[in-house]
């Protein structure tokens, strides 16, 4: 077997990797050693910006394979027939810290899954919560800057993360959500995922359902108290990658099993709330979970930074079949998740292999810019229409259209009847066992009691009591009792 050369980027032998070129044996660096200069250069280049939210992740190869036929509700041809396997990835994500942060903390997790479709790529981004913090995304960017580092002080600020709480009462059922006991997930395979958002499913005939995406997970859900996470997070800060890197490796693929809710279109005008409001889940009892297929990770990324770093997730990335919903929240990402992408790694970002699609073939009228690798032959034309055959538009939407009405302008969500931003967090709170309700109380008391406004304090105080008056008791007698101490 021959031996491999080290070259240089322009395929250049390397003749001494070990001694940069100097003047006499112990004269200065010469500016001409064209190999050190590259070496710095590029070393110098390695970081990308780290995404502002969702910076930490891990990620691994798999496929989603349908097992119940709902060909009823979507005309997506990846789901249309029972058996049908689909090459997917999926990168999952703390949210708040920055790329060398732990992963076991009380933090929502991202699960982020892209489907390699022969009609193109669909990505479905999601979190392992089933609600968000806010409704609309003109709010996201504060509420992003209230729970990062604080500027002057450079570290994560009690006042500042509740403070925006107490501005916003709709956070009540995800903050529910997130000091409850699956706040730190004990590992990626251990906890559910969920689209969030409501997405538009259409048939074949062009009837409209709206659906919520539910992946089960199949090794049961486990997690973390604060003390265990604490002491996980200090003996192994990227535990979670740890664990699913060797799973794989060892050939225990995870799996999660999805099920969707399916509403009617119709449904939508007069259900007893908004249904595209993020902070609220949709009563099973209203609408039952059904079965779709099996999600199975099967294969770890060769380069950490190619295949996760880079991978490039937005929830506009539809196929016929399945589009988008009036939720706010969903419609304010389906242009900030791409324009991140194209900020972080260039407008040529989708066709970096990871990103790329594998199924289906990329045929448009983009062209240049940083990193372009797609061309078309010298007959090709830059511009549509033209007379020379190139890629023309099918007139066939990907989805039913949405009806609109009113005026234009800044409108708060049209009230349902009984729409709430406390009823669904009361709710979560009934559900919980004692020694549940416990640690809930133990939680937030634990970063409610730090803040030093009293009036920030009393203003969060009183959306726990609006969502259940035993939780608000609790809560306020938690915080007072280590106040006093």
């Amino acid at each position: 077997m021959s031996k491999r050369v080290l070259t240089t980027e322009s395929g250049a032998p390397v003749a001494d990797n070990q001694n940069s070129a100097t003047a006499g044996a112990g004269g200065p660096i010469l500016l001409q050693d064209q190999h050190l200069l590259e070496k710095l250069a590029r070393f110098n280049r390695e970081r990308i910006p780290e995404r502002v939210v969702h910076a930490r992740g891990s990620g691994a190869y798999g496929y989603f394979e349908v097992t119940d036929d709902v060909t009823g509700f979507t005309r997506a041809d990846f789901l249309s027939e029972v058996g049908r396997r689909t090459e997917t990835f999926i990168r999952f994500s703390t949210v708040a810290d920055s790329l060398g942060g732990a992963d076991a903390v009380r933090d929502p997790r991202g699960f982020a899954l892209k489907f390699y479709t022969n009609e193109g790529n669909y990505d479905l981004v999601g979190n392992n919560t089933p609600v968000f913090f806010i409704k609309d995304p003109i709010k996201f960017p504060d509420f992003i800057h209230s729970q990062k580092r604080d500027p002057f002080t450079g570290r994560q600020e009690p006042d500042n993360v509740w403070d925006f709480w107490a501005h916003s009462p709709e956070a009540t059922h995800q903050i529910t959500w997130l000091m409850g006991d699956r706040g730190i997930p004990a590992s990626y395979r251990h906890m559910n995922g969920y689209g969030s958002h409501t997405y538009q499913w259409t048939n074949a005939a062009g009837e409209a359902f709206f659906v919520k995406y539910h992946f089960k997970t199949n090794q049961g859900v486990r997690s973390l108290s604060a003390d265990q996470g604490a002491e996980l997070a200090g003996k192994d800060a990227a535990s979670h990658q740890t664990d699913l890197l060797q799973a794989i490796e060892r050939g225990v693929n995870p799996s999660w099993t999805l099920h969707v809710q399916v509403m009617p279109a119709a449904d939508a005008a007069d259900y007893r709330f908004n249904p595209f409001d993020v902070t609220k889940v949709w009563p099973h009892s209203d609408y039952p979970l059904q079965r779709v297929g099996r999600l199975v990770l099967d294969r770890n990324p060769d380069n950490v930074f190619a295949e996760v770093e880079q991978a490039a997730f937005s929830p506009n990335n539809f196929v016929p079949g399945i589009g988008p919903s009036p939720d706010r929240m969903l419609q304010g990402r389906l242009f900030a998740y791409a324009d991140a992408h194209r900020y972080r790694l260039g407008i040529n970002h989708t066709q970096l292999p990871v990103n790329a699609p594998k199924a289906a073939v990329v045929d448009n009228y983009g062209r240049d810019g940083l990193h372009a690798t797609r061309y078309g032959s010298r007959q090709d034309k830059n511009y549509e229409p033209n007379s020379y055959s190139g890629p023309a538009e099918t007139g066939a939407a990907l989805a039913a259209p949405l009806a609109v009405h009113g005026w234009t302008g800044t409108h708060e969500a049209p009230a349902h009847t009984k729409d709430d931003d406390f009823f669904q967090a009361g709710e979560l709170y009934r559900l919980m066992s004692a020694d549940e309700k416990d640690r809930l109380v133990a939680n937030i008391a634990g970063g409610l009691s730090q803040v030093t406004r009293e009036d920030v304090i009393e203003k969060n105080l009183a959306h726990f009591h609006a969502a259940d008056a035993d939780y608000g008791t609790r809560v306020e007698e938690a915080v007072r009792a280590l106040r006093e101490d």
